[in-house]
């Protein structure tokens, strides 16, 4: 059965959702982004830079023009406005980038934004083969959906790469407090004094304070050695 533009807009959607909701694969959703771009938006390719990433095309004969150092991906990135060129041949701020476009074979380009608020992560480029504009309404909407899953996908692994440490934080600090109570049972001392015998050893014997405690914890230690 045949899809409605309706529907493949929609499976389209779910699946750039899906993409960035398991595993990080930025890649991967850059990949899925162009290829469902060129689906949905009928233009013959399409291709997206990320400025911490790089670019992911449609179109292989694209990817060196992309990377150029002028182009008006990096102009949308920075500016964070669209960009338009309905005819390539017919000059542009970006010569070196419209020369490789119309040997790759294209005539037109249309540059979009992915931003959210005043955060601009890079731009989203569709190629044509004749003179023209792509379908700006729904382009900028995919442009949109981009932004956001990558933002929210880089915030939420920031958190857990914060909550794990800060686990790791507190593990160690456990296991350093329950050394220093060894300590102290075993040589009659303070809690506070059994710290700095830790400290000090650590620091003679050019250790981690953790890696000592640990040590006390598993019995491979002797903690005579420290007074």
């Amino acid at each position: 059965m045949i899809s409605t533009p309706a529907e493949e807009l929609a499976e389209t959607l779910v699946e750039l959702a899906d993409t960035m909701s398991g595993e990080y694969d930025l890649d991967g959703f850059l990949r899925l982004l162009v290829d469902r771009c060129v689906r949905l938006l009928e233009v013959p390719a399409a291709g997206v830079l990320v400025v911490d990433h790089g670019v992911v095309v449609s179109h292989e004969q694209l990817a060196p023009v992309l990377r150029h150092d002028v182009s008006p991906l990096l102009d949308c990135s920075r500016d964070g406005a669209p960009v338009v060129v309905p005819d390539l041949a017919a000059g542009s701020s970006w010569p070196a980038f419209a020369d490789g476009a119309i040997g790759a074979g294209f005539a037109a380009v249309h540059v979009l934004p992915l931003c959210r608020r005043t955060e601009t992560i890079g731009a989203l480029a569709l190629f044509r083969d004749a003179e023209g504009e792509a379908n700006g309404r729904l382009a900028k909407a995919l442009a949109d959906l981009a932004a956001v899953a990558i933002l929210q996908a880089r915030a939420l692994r920031r958190s857990e790469e914060l909550a794990a440490q800060l686990q790791y934080a507190l593990d160690r600090r456990v296991i350093i407090e329950q050394a220093k109570g060894v300590l102290a049972e075993r040589h009659g001392l303070t809690t506070r004094a059994a710290f700095i015998a830790l400290r000090t050893y650590a620091r003679s014997n050019n250790t981690k304070v953790s890696a000592l405690a640990r040590a006390i914890l598993d019995g491979d230690f002797d903690t005579g050695l420290l007074g």
